[in-house]
């Protein structure tokens, strides 16, 4: 079976667009593929936040059911858009660094596969296990129902975000974060009308309460999926999705897999981490959950929004790398980083100062605003040091040196995870155990930061290279 071919690359083979993503300047290159991505996660977020706005509306049950559902569904965007994705984008920008064109072209089909297999877990998963995943995190009654509901479309439909976010990879690692803008804004503004007529109903529609939110949220990424397909198919970007003479090749799925399996482990140490703190929070009630998860809601936000810089740092330092430019690999993680952490810690700071100005959005519940209050207050400063920690993982996907990032998810987990029941038994309250979070945010940035300072990528195992067949 043919692998993947190996050899230095030749000037002539790479693209011009390439080309300028490995030798134009680093801060107007990254800005500039920065913007339309930033709009892309923007409105992505903008879509939760559309969804959650018009299910508060319903009540607190519905609330805190979304609030239980939440921390899985980000588990699988996060790995469909960041962590497979990011591995799927790397793969395909080392690929044309390197002057490798129908690798890149085959890479498309091969990550197709590779997100709608990764589909089948969550379908299965959330039709199996989801009632008692929720009611471990704390549901009861009216609330767990409403999360069975939520759930049992979000992951039957499981297999649309995986396709969409899939091609979506596909596409930025090719440096082009316009179209999946474009796409995306296109999308979320569909939402407006779509999910309060889904939810409430209208006329002789009648209101599908949660479940409309969910499959609102799925037919914006049915469409969005199917303007990728036909825009990837037609030529006119980098690289071409064709059917014809197509063969499955194990080393174009490895050079996905071992980055995306690896930032896998990262994603999921961050969700855990969130869904553990929403099971902690439950101990104090169904309102305690719904301010937790709605306050929560706005770190979740974060890691869409740094992905905005974060996609470009994935294609940026995938192409420096496939063109053994290691020496502007780091200086795009170091530009990168350094914005992502104003950027977020500005958010973490105005949240902490106005917790109300956000909460306030999704319900008036006193409980619920005290503690989603309680939580910005304490956690929101700390969101820099995550933005920070975030940013260089993106930038070491796309270097494809993953074992800090991941070190750094998992003593994450660990702290908040330890932490907040420590909290608890020592009579803490939700303060200890907010308290637990803002101190993993910090190590979970000095870690990443600390490595990629020390050589992480050039030192601890040698640099990521084609895949031998």
């Amino acid at each position: 079976m043919p692998g993947v071919s190996r050899h230095q690359p030749d000037a002539r083979a790479i693209d011009p667009r390439t080309r300028r993503l490995i030798e134009a300047p680093i801060v107007p290159t990254l800005l500039r593929l920065a913007i339309p991505n930033t709009l892309v996660l923007a409105a992505q977020a903008g879509a939760g936040i559309i969804e959650t706005y018009f299910i508060g509306k319903l009540g607190t049950d519905a609330l805190a059911g979304v609030a239980l559902v939440f921390p899985t569904l980000m588990l699988m965007q996060m790995l469909s858009g960041g962590a497979v994705g990011g591995g799927i984008s790397s793969s395909i920008a080392r690929a044309l660094g390197g002057g490798r064109r129908d690798d890149a072209n085959a890479l498309v089909y091969h990550a197709i596969l590779v997100g709608l297999l990764f589909s089948l877990f969550f379908t299965a998963g959330g039709l199996a296990a989801g009632r008692w995943l929720y009611a471990g995190m704390g549901g009861a009654g009216p609330s767990l129902d409403a999360a069975q509901e939520y759930s049992y479309w979000i992951f039957g439909g499981a297999s649309l975000v995986w396709l969409f976010n899939s091609l979506a990879s596909a596409v930025r690692g090719t440096g082009n974060m316009n179209l999946p803008a474009v796409v995306t804004c296109v999308g979320t503004m569909m939402l407006v009308p779509l999910s309060p007529l889904l939810i409430f109903g209208w006329g002789p529609l009648p209101g599908l309460g949660v479940a409309g939110g969910a499959i609102a949220l799925l037919t914006y990424y049915a469409a969005g999926s199917a303007a990728l397909l036909f825009f990837l198919c037609s030529g006119r970007g980098l690289v071409r999705l064709s059917l014809a003479g197509w063969t499955l090749r194990w080393p174009l799925f490895r050079d996905i897999l071992r980055v995306g399996l690896v930032a896998a482990i990262s994603t999921a140490a961050i969700n855990i981490a969130i869904s553990i703190a929403t099971a902690l929070t439950g101990h104090f009630g169904p309102a305690a959950i719904a301010g937790y998860g709605t306050g929560s809601r706005l770190e979740y936000l974060l890691v869409p929004l740094v992905f905005g810089l974060g996609g470009p740092m994935v294609a940026m330092v995938g192409a420096a790398m496939g063109a053994g430019r290691h020496d502007r690999a780091l200086r795009i993680a170091w530009v990168g980083a350094g914005c992502a952490f104003i950027m977020t810690e500005t958010i973490g700071l105005a949240a902490a100062l106005f917790p109300l100005t956000w909460l306030s959005i999704f319900g008036t519940q006193p409980d619920m605003l005290a503690t989603g209050s309680l939580y910005l207050h304490i956690v929101g400063p700390f969101y820099g040091f995550f933005g920070a920690g975030l940013a260089l993982y993106f930038a070491s996907q796309g270097a494809g040196r993953l074992f800090w990032p991941v070190t750094g998810s998992v003593v994450r987990l660990g702290l908040s995870a330890a932490g907040g029941m420590l909290a608890i038994a020592a009579g803490m309250g939700l303060a200890g155990v907010f308290a637990a979070q803002a101190l993993a945010l910090l190590v979970y940035g000095a870690i990443n930061a600390g490595a990629v300072a020390k050589g992480a990528w050039f030192t601890a195992a040698r640099s990521v290279r084609p895949a031998r067949a």
